[in-house]
């Protein structure tokens, strides 16, 4: 096919299977630091993979877990990123205007290839702990 004539392209997505290896990862993560998370795997549309809530984790972070998601889907980045320029140019807040925008660590891609095939939040722990469980679940089924 002629890339140039192409009016589709194939994405490139986790699969279930992937986002299982994501979340034992941030399980194992969590765990090891002691803490009770929400882990939540979105597809490179935004929508649910998989979403595991450990016993204990705050009933909040179910939602916060799956905005932290949506926000990296959302605009490409993860939700540090977010969270730096909020503290920069709090104009930006703006941008949220009644969307599920979470400018908080947590969020993160996930990539194959360099290429996205998703994203994972997580929420219930420190935004420093939320942050390390999320890079380590993207570590597992990233490259």
């Amino acid at each position: 096919m002629n890339p140039e004539s192409a009016t589709t392209r194939p994405i490139a997505t986790i699969t279930l299977t992937g986002a299982q290896k994501a979340i034992d990862a941030a399980l194992r993560e969590a765990e090891g630091l002691g803490v009770n998370v929400v882990i939540h795997v979105v597809d490179p549309g935004g929508h649910v993979v998989a979403t595991a809530r450990m016993d204990d984790a705050p009933l909040l972070s179910v939602g916060v877990a799956g905005d932290k998601a949506w926000t990296v889907i959302a605009f490409g980045e993860a939700t540090d990123w977010w969270a730096s320029a909020f503290e920069e140019e709090p104009g930006l807040t703006a941008l949220a205007n009644g969307r599920p925008l979470m400018p908080v660590p947590g969020g993160v891609p996930l990539t194959l290839d360099r290429e996205r095939v998703g994203a994972i939040g997580v929420s219930g722990a420190s935004a420093a702990q939320d942050r390390q469980i999320a890079q380590a679940a993207a570590r597992a089924v990233s490259s």
